[in-house]
């Protein structure tokens, strides 16, 4: 008995299962039909997002809690761009959130990392002018390495210049010499190795010959130390010395001023009236020798002279 297959009835199973499929596919992209309500926030760039794209995600510490809605350039600053996050209503995104571009591995997609948020910190809002609140942005891990590189780089090249620069034909040629000479002074120490070799073995005797005057040096140097200090010693002894002889000369002194001041004055005066009788008695001895009657008659007024009235 030949089966009869029905057509119909198996293109519209295979319809009806189609459907199913497509429904369920739905179903779940949407989240079993329930739409998250998101809040809508704006970040500017100053780097390229090449690998971000629509829809990609936006995670807060590892977190998938939004996406990228919308990506655009700044018309008036071409070197911006505009991001727009859809972020699920009631996540924490604060006054110091940053946001910042990363790529998953070697794939080279990127999303958008959100850190930050501190519990002291408030909500973000939307200040006057702004169609989003707006989250502040830092260098990607990318930018950071290509900021590294071109300094880098720059540095390279500065240091490629003064090299060349320093490497002109003068200076090749004066390296050129440098070299020539320096192999003809090896060669040349070569060729004297064996005087050299004698010379070090002097050299070491000259230096244990060295250490040993240095030991005696040393001795001779205590010595030295003991006679300054005997040297120092006297010179207290002496300096002490001084200053008796200094006290005592200050007395000596003292009494040669006593002296001049009370003694020589008498001693004048004392001279003087022995002087004084010297001439008296100079004179009466010499009157006594012209009249030694004078001792008994006494001075006799001379006669006078002629013209002189008596």
């Amino acid at each position: 008995m030949e089966t009869k297959v029905n057509y119909a009835a198996v293109g519209a199973f295979v319809l009806a299962l189609g459907a199913l499929l497509v429904a369920a596919v739905l179903w779940l992209s949407v989240g079993l039909g329930k739409r998250q309500q998101t809040v809508l926030y704006q970040s500017i760039v100053n780097e390229s997002v090449a690998g971000l794209n629509l829809d990609a995600p936006v995670k807060y510490q590892g977190v998938n809690v939004g996406k990228v809605r919308t990506i655009s350039l700044d018309p008036a600053n071409p070197q911006q761009v505009q991001l727009v996050f859809a972020i699920a209503a009631g996540t924490p995104i604060k006054t110091d959130t940053l946001a910042v571009l990363k790529t998953q591995g070697l794939t080279g997609i990127a999303y958008v990392e959100l850190s930050g948020g501190s519990p002291a910190a408030s909500l973000l809002q939307a200040r006057e002018g702004q169609a989003y609140p707006q989250i502040p942005t830092k260098p990607s891990l990318s930018a950071r390495l290509e900021n590294v590189l071109s300094a880098v780089l720059a540095n390279l090249d500065r240091t490629a210049a003064n090299v060349n620069a320093i490497l002109n034909d003068e200076n090749r040629a004066a390296f050129g010499k440098i070299l020539r000479d320096t192999s003809t002074v090896m060669d040349t120490l070569a060729s004297q190795k064996d005087a050299m070799r004698v010379a070090i073995s002097n050299a070491a005797i000259t230096t244990a010959n060295t250490a040993q005057a240095s030991a005696k040096i040393d001795l001779l140097f205590q010595r030295i130390g003991k006679s300054a200090d005997a040297v120092a010693s006297m010179a207290d002894k002496a300096g002490k010395a001084s200053d008796s002889t200094r006290k005592t000369a200050d007395e000596l002194g003292g009494g040669v001023r006593q002296l001049s001041s009370d003694t020589l004055p008498e001693l004048q005066r004392l001279m003087a009236e022995l002087t004084t009788l010297s001439a008296s008695m100079t004179r009466l001895i010499e009157q006594t020798e012209h009249n030694p009657s004078s001792l008994i008659r006494g001075r006799q007024t001379p006669p006078a002279g002629p013209g002189e009235a008596k």
